[in-house]
């Protein structure tokens, strides 16, 4: 794991608002929810899928043969040697047309930083006069969506994953490390580690990530921001700067692991 980079907060533009989307409690920017389709200029589908922890080469995909209506997609979380392999996630789901006027003729998928992006090529197989707007999940447009005007009182509750199939279906999660520290891993799809910050103090590790390479289709870059409190894991009265703390960014994971003093937690 890399040292943890003490940087400069300026850095990190203030964005307003108590959450911004209900499928990660840590994103304040951008497009909203796990998943999202929309009908490009051509006629042809833009999809993005979340798969945060999946490598760039894990991802498999492939179009229903039978109605060519669906792409079916799958992949597994890569786990480092300190992880809980029990933890790790499976994923699957479906993406495509909700209509029985087009057919798939072919994907252009490509994986990176823990997001599918695909360009689904469609054909009319029956004619009408109306734009086919018809998607599959049905709820792919309402994911990470809530009332921003309700009192701030009422918070809103965080969606689970809906493709994993196993392991975990929040954006983080914590476990005790041989050690004695924690080991933190923190969903920030799209996001490669050159991207993010990780700025620990006396009580807290803030981390900031920005997905800066973005695909023509992408409406605008996504931000995350969160942080780590020491008093969740460290005793009274101790500086969470007493301990060891490294970081590590991949496949739009971001993992901070806290180790007591002298523990020598090794750096990639």
């Amino acid at each position: 794991m890399a040292e943890a980079r003490l940087l400069d907060m300026s850095r990190v533009p203030f964005i307003p608002g108590r959450i911004h989307a209900t499928n990660n409690e840590f994103q304040r920017y951008g497009p909203k929810g796990f998943m999202e389709i929309k009908i490009l200029e051509n006629d042809n589908l833009y999809v993005r899928v979340d798969l945060p922890g999946v490598p760039d080469d894990g991802v498999r995909h492939r179009v229903d043969s039978v109605r060519q209506k669906v792409v079916f997609l799958s992949g597994e979380e890569t786990l480092g040697d300190e992880d809980d392999k029990k933890n790790a996630r499976e994923y699957s789901g479906t993406a495509g047309l909700g209509c029985d006027c087009c057919e798939i003729t072919g994907v252009d998928a490509k994986m990176k930083d823990g997001v599918l992006r695909m360009i689904v090529s469609r054909v009319k197989v029956k004619d009408h006069d109306n734009k086919c707007t018809l998607f599959l999940p049905p709820n792919a447009g309402k994911s990470g969506r809530y009332n921003p005007d309700e009192s701030p009182w009422n918070l809103a509750e965080l969606e689970d994953h809906p493709f994993v199939v196993k392991g975990r279906k929040d954006s983080s999660t914590s476990e005790a490390t041989s050690d004695g520290g924690r080991l933190f891993s923190l969903d920030l799809p799209g996001v490669c580690g050159d991207d993010m910050l990780v700025l620990p103090n006396e009580n807290e590790v803030k981390f900031y990530g920005e997905n800066k390479e973005l695909c023509e289709h992408d409406e605008s870059c996504r931000i995350f921001m969160g942080a780590i409190k020491g008093s969740s894991f460290c005793a009274p009265g101790v500086p969470l700067l007493s301990n060891d703390i490294a970081w590590d960014a991949e496949f739009g994971l971001l993992k901070v692991r806290v180790s007591p003093p002298g523990s020598n937690i090794s750096s990639e």
